[in-house]
């Protein structure tokens, strides 16, 4: 393995004391195009830790592989009045370098080790019984400790606990209707001797949209942060953040906070609850607050810190004031803007989006709350995306709508009660989360060859059974690819893949009826290493080998129009490869010698793309490789340069280019076996210059060495 190989590592971030406190734990979720950072302490996103270096995981990265980032950190509050005094506790909070145990603010503690990853899906080697979405994440923390675990260094700021336990639970599907939404699901529960009145919930986050592939995160300070435009949709219970004047162009995204709603002992809750007589019956309110990032001293926008200060927050929210939607034009005590207006204006911002009062929580009470993170892209509407208009907002909307429908499962009325017809799993209650799903996903293989990409799947989606319906629906399979040079040609990557094959159920009178006869191989086939039995096989031809393909099977239902269901299908993001067509791997170095392309290079070539690391991300492609071989680059001179291992499994992960452009899963870059790329930087990581280079590759089952050469041009 070579010393370059760049890894994503979890990171356990202490202030200076030799002993551990607490175990920190990370992940990021995977299985939507969603890559969000969850820790075991409650918060949410990673501060861009490591990003200088590029080093770091992503912390809110949407669509995946973009470098689209969309929040610094987010966490949530709690907080209530207790014998008369009102108390705040927090797991995230303004913080200009974010999370660090024992920092302000940060007050809660894990008491059930890393994090819990469970999976709905029957192929993952986290399934349970128990998930209830294809990635969860499941961790407890408390407020109840003053003093960092393990030590008696107190938590800074932390003296009055409300000592509550908190439940996190975090879902996310690979579904193309689910895509842009991760769930944050928390049960609080009162482990006191006291009833905490009032008490509310509040979601705290700090937003910045910024494409780290064109400005690195964080470079530049302050400047990095304050180019957001910030807003809150009344109607959809959701805050939103987007670029308002950063990397115009290349972050066309919006990200959200919404609330979804609340349980506790006194039943439901949502504030769009109406009565028999479509009366809003108004059991709690959503309170909407912003301010400037660690800012104290404006009036209006500051950071409260204090906990009644914090409180105040919770429980009023601008949303309910005159000038929320009023100007000086309107109301002589209102500014010249209308704080819509304001928060709308460049700025680097916190949102916090509260719920609340809960009454009456007493000792052993459970209150569930549950919000949502969303994205989405903006629409073109013709308009320049910092106008930030309604119709720019569509697709967000529409995806804040999906994570709704979610959220209410089988309360499909959404009026807090198991109406007739609602229970679809016969346990007499309502079931959340019970979401239309397309077939599973096909269990896929792809092999690259000189030109071509073969590409296998089984039949394990045909056995798929509908949530809803309880049937087999199955219909069809469709192939895609993506354009030549998606991962390049643009910045952010777009991946936009191509259908190049579909095939259904014959004679059935839906799609097309074309059978399963042209892509059924005779017999089916097993690979070595793989317990999979692949049934079908679709060949890709008159590929351009060197360059990046993202390749995909998918499978789609029926519909049910009874159910007012179209046809879904499995996401093509869950199982699709980034594929390197090329020369397989030789066994006669004098009948196929090796070779390098391109030759002559010529820095920047097309393939290379923009990257913030650009002169860490060249790439030259070794040809005509043994299975297993050393390659070793030399001067003129005879001067070593860089020693390179290669084997026909190779992945592509010793070098930068495939961190930022390939798959985030390196088992899912597929190569050919008979190539191997290089970034042209010298085993001491220094750049070569222009000029003639030789190389030599040493077979190591036969010993045999072949020597050629390459020039470099800039």
């Amino acid at each position: 393995m070579r010393k370059r190989l760049y890894l994503l590592l979890s990171l356990g971030i202490f202030i200076g004391f030799s002993v551990q406190a607490q175990q920190f734990d990370e992940q990021t979720t995977k299985v939507s195009d969603v890559r969000l950072n969850v820790t075991n302490i409650g918060t949410f996103g990673n501060a861009f830790r490591g990003y200088r270096d590029g080093s770091g995981a992503q912390s809110c990265e949407y669509p995946a592989g973009s470098g689209v980032e969309h929040m610094f950190e987010s966490g949530f509050w709690f907080g209530g009045i207790v014998n008369g005094q009102v108390l705040v506790s927090t797991s995230a909070y303004d913080a200009p370098q974010g999370y660090a145990t024992g920092r302000a603010g940060f007050e809660f503690t894990n008491t059930s080790g890393p994090l819990k990853i469970r999976s709905s899906y029957f192929d993952s080697p986290f399934f349970s019984p128990e998930a209830i979405s294809h990635e969860d994440f499941v961790s407890t923390f408390t407020d109840s400790n003053i003093l960092i675990p393990g030590t008696q260094i107190p938590i800074q700021g932390h003296d009055n606990p409300l000592n509550v336990e908190v439940i996190g639970h975090t879902y996310n599907w690979n579904y193309t209707f689910s895509n842009f939404f991760v769930i944050t699901n928390f049960y609080i529960i009162n482990r006191s001797n006291s009833t905490i009145d009032s008490a509310h919930f509040s979601f705290w986050a700090n937003t910045v949209v910024r494409n780290i592939n064109i400005t690195p995160a964080g470079s530049g300070g302050a400047a990095f942060y304050n180019k957001g435009g910030n807003g809150y949709l009344d109607s959809l219970y959701m805050s939103y953040c987007y670029d308002k004047g950063g990397d115009i162009g290349f972050t066309q995204s919006y990200v959200g906070q919404k609330f979804l709603g609340a349980e506790d002992k006194h039943g439901f809750h949502h504030p769009g609850l109406v009565d028999d007589n479509g009366n809003l019956l108004n059991e709690l309110n959503i309170h909407y607050n912003v301010w400037q990032f660690n800012n104290t001293a404006d009036p209006i926008y500051f950071l409260p810190q204090s906990d009644n200060q914090r409180y105040q927050k919770m429980s009023a929210g601008l949303n309910h004031t005159l000038c929320w939607d009023q100007n000086s034009s309107t109301n002589g005590n209102c500014s010249a803007k209308s704080i819509q207006e304001q928060i709308n204006e460049l700025g680097n911002r916190s949102d916090l989006v509260s719920v609340g009062p809960f009454r009456d929580f007493a000792p052993g009470d459970t209150i569930n709350v549950t919000y949502a993170f969303i994205l989405g892209p903006k629409k073109d509407d013709g308009q320049d995306p910092s106008v930030n208009t309604l119709e720019q907002k569509e697709y967000f909307m529409q995806n804040a709508g999906w994570a709704q429908t979610a959220y209410n499962g089988e309360d499909v009325n959404f009026n807090g009660e198991l109406d007739p017809g609602e229970d679809v799993d016969g346990n007499g209650r309502i079931t959340r989360y019970i979401l239309p799903a397309p077939p599973n996903s096909p269990k896929t293989r792809i092999d690259a060859t000189d030109n071509r990409i073969d590409v296998y799947w089984s039949d394990n989606s045909e056995s798929s059974v509908d949530p809803i319906t309880q049937e087999m629906d199955f219909e069809g399979y469709r192939v895609y690819t993506s354009k030549l040079g998606f991962d390049v040609a643009q910045t952010p990557p777009k991946l936009e893949f191509v259908k190049i094959g579909e095939n259904d159920i014959p004679n059935n009178g839906l799609f097309y009826d074309i059978g399963f006869e042209s892509i059924r191989l005779e017999k089916p086939v097993t690979f070595e290493g793989d317990t999979n039995i692949y049934v079908y096989k679709y060949s890709i031809e008159n590929i351009q080998n060197g360059w990046q393909y993202a390749v995909a099977v998918t499978a789609f239902d029926r519909g049910n129009p009874g159910a007012n269901l179209e046809s879904l299908e499995s996401s093509p993001n869950f199982n699709n490869f980034r594929v390197f067509a090329g020369k397989d791997a030789v066994e006669d170095l004098k009948e196929n010698g090796p070779f390098a392309y391109p030759n002559p290079y010529y820095a920047g070539a097309a393939w290379e793309g923009n990257s913030s690391f650009q002169e860490e991300s060249r790439k030259l492609i070794f040809a005509n490789l043994p299975e297993r071989c050393k390659i070793r680059v030399y001067t003129t001179a005879g001067d070593l340069l860089d020693e390179i291992y290669h084997d026909q499994d190779y992945n592509g992960t010793d070098i930068r280019w495939f961190q930022t452009f390939g798959a985030e899963d390196p088992n899912k870059n597929v190569f050919s076996g008979g190539e191997h790329a290089w970034d042209l930087l010298t085993q001491d990581n220094q750049i070569l210059a222009r000029g003639l280079y030789i190389f030599t590759v040493e077979d190591l089952e036969t010993g045999k060495i072949y020597k050629s050469k390459f020039l470099i041009i800039k």
